[in-house]
């Protein structure tokens, strides 16, 4: 990320992970510690950042990557504090209760954008059916075009103080 600021490119991230391990061992190895530095590394690059959930972001190590100017989702992806299972476990002390806990969370791409905690939901069906992988990907690379010149345009203390009220509005 240093290098892309250095030559002043933009950082793109594509996110598809369960997310840190949540367990003693992985804090006394710095796991934390590890993402609150990538957080704080991002949120002072001065360069445009676009996160983009593909799959699962879970989790802390979800968290590490996404602190964009604009986060987007893919249709079909999701993106939560901890895994519904876990929440499940957690609230009611019965993991069983995913689905319900899953509907509680609000962690599915049109909920989080209708909530305004994303920016973009990247379509991936038409009509009840699954839009080829070209399609896709052109019409992520033209979405990324637009906003990155869009972004390039701002000088650097405006983009960076979006990007901070853009985290603190959490």
């Amino acid at each position: 990320m240093k290098q892309a600021e250095k030559f002043k490119r933009p950082v793109i991230t594509f996110i598809n992970t369960a997310g840190a391990y949540c367990g003693v061992g992985a804090e006394e190895r710095g796991e934390g510690e590890a993402i609150a530095k990538n957080l704080m590394e991002m949120s002072d690059l001065n360069v445009p950042i676009i996160a983009i959930i593909i799959g699962e972001g879970g989790s802390g190590g979800a968290l590490a990557l996404a602190l964009g100017d604009e986060v987007w989702m893919m249709e079909h992806s999701i993106y939560a504090i901890l895994s519904p299972e876990g929440f499940a476990s957690i609230l009611w002390k019965d993991g069983s209760r995913a689905a319900e806990a899953a509907d509680l969370m609000k962690i599915t791409a049109q909920e989080l954008y209708a909530l305004n905690v994303i920016e973009k939901v990247i379509p991936e069906t038409k009509d009840g059916k699954a839009l080829p992988q070209e399609v896709i990907v052109k019409t992520l690379q033209q979405n990324l075009v637009e906003k990155l010149t869009e972004l390039s345009q701002k000088d650097t203390q405006t983009l960076l103080s979006d990007r901070y009220q853009r985290f603190r509005k959490f």
